[in-house]
């Protein structure tokens, strides 16, 4: 399983290396920065925020926890969607944190990368993978999710404020 760790560890470096830049990112805005849209068509951060919860929810948590799917992907996409900026920050910081916990988890348990732990479970809605997907799929799944969605995050920061402050510690 020599790359199967391999895997697992790269992943967590991607999605610690997300963690850290979105984080700062949602950290130099305002509330008003946060639920600004740039057109009709277009989200918010907190609707980006909210769409990232919901998919660690749904792909994630129904594994680890095995708890019922109760996310209202509507709801992720409601214009003038309100969160204050301490609840935006706590459900972007939430959401890695439970994708690095699960890679923690598989780091002890690399042969889980080949399982399919929605196989027994109800049809998948919303979603890029389907019922018979492996858990590795759907990391690399969760990979280009989260890096699509920070980056927008990024993009839309960078429109508000400028030029951002980073700490590359």
């Amino acid at each position: 399983m020599e790359i199967a760790n391999e895997v697992i560890e790269s992943m967590l470096i991607k999605f610690n290396s997300e963690r850290k830049w979105t984080l700062q990112a949602i950290g130099q805005l305002s509330e008003d920065d946060l639920t600004w849209v740039p057109n009709s068509e277009s989200n918010s951060i907190t609707n980006i925020v909210a769409h990232i919860r919901g998919c660690v929810h749904s792909r994630i948590e129904t594994i680890l926890y095995d708890i019922p799917d109760t996310r209202d992907r509507d709801k992720e996409f409601e214009r003038g969607l309100q969160y204050s900026k301490d609840q935006v920050y706590n459900m972007t910081k939430e959401a890695f944190d439970i994708i690095i916990l699960y890679l923690e988890h598989l780091k002890s348990n690399p042969e889980l990368l080949l399982s399919q732990p929605f196989i027994n479970r109800p049809p998948l809605t919303y979603s890029q993978v389907n019922n018979e997907t492996t858990v590795l799929n759907l990391m690399i799944a969760m990979i280009r999710e989260m890096h699509y969605h920070t980056g927008q995050i990024i993009y839309a920061a960078k429109i508000r404020r400028g030029e951002l402050v980073w700490k590359y510690d």
